[in-house]
């Protein structure tokens, strides 16, 4: 098959963050199709990769350029900031054999408020969520957020918050930061518990939110709760292909964010798993019955490491 591979910052030359894991995650995905013999070709920016075959792009055609190659290939999969990722999704599902979740999906997963109300009505455990136009209680920790980010970019601990118009306040739950990996489609396959390394002070106000890197698979005597309610989440969500659910696990296991795309923690879980992501996509995508995954030791890496 002819894969089309994109990532937002390694197509458009974002910088930071952004690039260090999206280039990771690009890699990792690339590998595993070129070592099953698809032809895959990415975008770019400038940087490269070793496998596939690189297609120039700016941020100012970035969609022009997704357009057209997708319409010459036989399966897509991009990865974007949330509050990008819906458009160009779209992009994806118009022209191609989409590998990941649809641009509907994607656009109830991105905006975290939308998400929470929406797990809010069902079984999910979530934290007290408020927006710029509700009273939040006092006496508590709150999360800050933007209502549309990933990677914790611009996310703080506050006790007294005032909102701006695009932020979201989340309860601060005592636990264990840990994600639960997942291919979801007709079957939901449940790859591994992950430890996210966070680097946070909640007694400080205004302490920063940062992802630092991953453990992959996190041993814990809950994995089967938290298999449990990850699985339950993006079933409500419509969740398709390879999701990431980030999960505080304190008295019980709080659904935080719902990544509606690749991870990070991919680049770890491939090192210890038997079968290669593309196959598990594929196969997901084109609605087979996915085959028994084995994941064989552990692997961490810090976000420094990924450069």
């Amino acid at each position: 098959m002819k894969i089309l591979l994109s990532e937002y910052a390694v197509s458009t030359g974002m910088g930071g963050t952004y690039l260090i894991e999206g280039r990771a995650m690009l890699h990792t995905l690339a590998s595993s199709f070129s070592r099953l013999g698809h032809e895959v070709t990415y975008t770019s920016a400038g940087p490269t990769i070793e496998h596939g075959s690189p297609v120039a792009s700016t941020e100012e055609d970035i969609k022009e350029i997704l357009e057209k190659q997708a319409k010459d290939c036989d399966a897509a999969l991009v990865i974007a900031p949330e509050e990008l990722l819906a458009e160009i999704t779209a992009i994806i599902d118009d022209n191609t054999l989409n590998l990941g979740c649809t641009s509907d999906c994607v656009a109830i997963c991105s905006d975290k408020l939308e998400c929470t109300r929406k797990l809010e009505n069902t079984s999910v455990p979530v934290p007290e969520t408020y927006s710029s136009d509700q009273s939040i209680p006092e006496g508590k920790r709150w999360v800050i957020k933007p209502r549309n980010g990933c990677a914790s970019e611009d996310t703080f601990v506050a006790h007294d918050p005032i909102l701006k118009e695009e932020q979201i306040a989340t309860e601060y739950i005592e636990g264990e930061h840990l994600s639960v990996s997942l291919i979801c489609g007709k079957e939901t396959l449940p790859l591994t518990v992950n430890k996210q390394m966070i680097d946070i002070d909640p007694d400080k106000d205004d302490s920063s939110v940062e992802y630092c890197g991953c453990t992959t698979p996190y041993p814990t005597d809950r994995k089967q709760e938290l298999y449990e309610t990850a699985i339950e989440a993006t079933r409500m969500l419509e969740c398709n292909g390879y999701t990431g659910v980030d999960i505080v696990l304190g008295d019980r296991p709080y659904v935080i964010d719902i990544n509606p795309r690749p991870t990070t923690s991919l680049v770890g879980i491939t090192k210890i798993m038997d079968r290669e992501i593309a196959e598990l996509l594929i196969a997901n995508a084109l609605g087979e019955t996915l085959p028994q995954v084995n994941i064989t030791g552990n692997y961490s890496f810090t976000k420094e490491e990924l450069i």
